[in-house]
């Protein structure tokens, strides 16, 4: 039995550890501390929102049955579920073009591509602004209309990217060597990238796709820039609503975005691990 027990840890260790634990938890409870108390709050039964007066639910039924708020949040996933599924195919063929081959200006092609990273995001969304008011008018007499097709454009552009850094990091570990047998036992180029790289490289998708839903289902910025009159998505409809005040309505509204993005994340990496385990097996 004495071969099963744990070793003690020696003071110094557990002292380090100790603090480790603390400073992590210190860390952790200031990030989400404006979290918590934005979703506690968002039962508060007060319009002023700033003492506590009571528990209540009302102002999640009039964010539910807010039709502009609602309208706002189906923009908002219609929008980065495009954006994540046309963001995950250019990043990935842009990562498998940029891992494997060589070609000329492949150093140009590599920057232009993280362009979108690096820029900042108010002149991303001016650059877009004057490209579907104007840039299109020059060349070929076209306005494209500022609605959710020009915003899921805008998306897509900044979102694939981020697909590509994570997917060419994870090609940085294939073993090539795989590709070499797999076409020794006489699998051609389609079948060697569907049963070889493809499984190798999901765990990189999935967090890319992660990775883009989030930042599109977030952005307000360069969507404020490339959204018309008519085309309202729910951190922008959010922002309207804070022009009067922070109320206990939009903290609700917030608290459903939030448990919607969570969930949403939980399933995608459960269904990960199900999907791995099943390999295994």
């Amino acid at each position: 039995m004495a071969l099963f027990s744990r070793s003690p840890i020696a003071p110094l260790e557990y002292s380090r550890t100790l603090w480790m634990r603390l400073w992590v938890g210190a860390v952790m409870l200031f990030l989400y501390a404006p979290l918590i108390v934005l979703m506690i709050f968002s039962f508060n039964d007060s319009k002023r929102n700033v003492v506590w007066r009571g528990f209540t639910l009302k102002y999640y039924d009039k964010a539910l049955n807010n039709d502009a708020l609602i309208e706002a949040l189906v923009n908002s996933l219609t929008i980065a579920a495009l954006a994540t599924i046309f963001s995950l195919i250019l990043g990935a063929v842009a990562a498998v073009m940029l891992w494997r081959f060589r070609f000329p200006f492949k150093g140009a092609v590599d920057g232009t591509i993280s362009l979108p990273i690096i820029v900042p995001e108010i002149c991303m969304g001016v650059a877009f602004l004057m490209f579907f008011a104007k840039g299109l008018h020059w060349p070929t007499d076209l306005v494209w209309p500022l609605n959710l097709g020009a915003i899921t454009i805008a998306h897509i552009t900044f979102c694939f990217p981020f697909v590509t850094m994570v997917v060419r990091s994870r090609l940085a570990s294939f073993n090539r060597e795989q590709e070499e047998a797999a076409k020794d036992l006489g699998a051609g180029e389609w079948q060697m990238f569907r049963d070889v790289l493809i499984p190798h490289m999901r765990p990189a998708l999935v967090a890319g796709a992660l990775l883009s839903f989030t930042l599109s289902l977030d952005d307000f910025v360069i969507t404020y820039f490339t959204s018309g009159p008519e085309t309202i998505t729910f951190p922008v409809k959010v922002y309207s609503m804070l022009r009067f005040s922070v109320t206990p309505e939009v903290n609700a509204a917030s608290t459903i975005l939030i448990i919607l993005t969570v969930a949403l994340t939980a399933i995608a990496l459960k269904l990960q691990g199900v999907k791995a385990i099943a390999e295994t097996h």
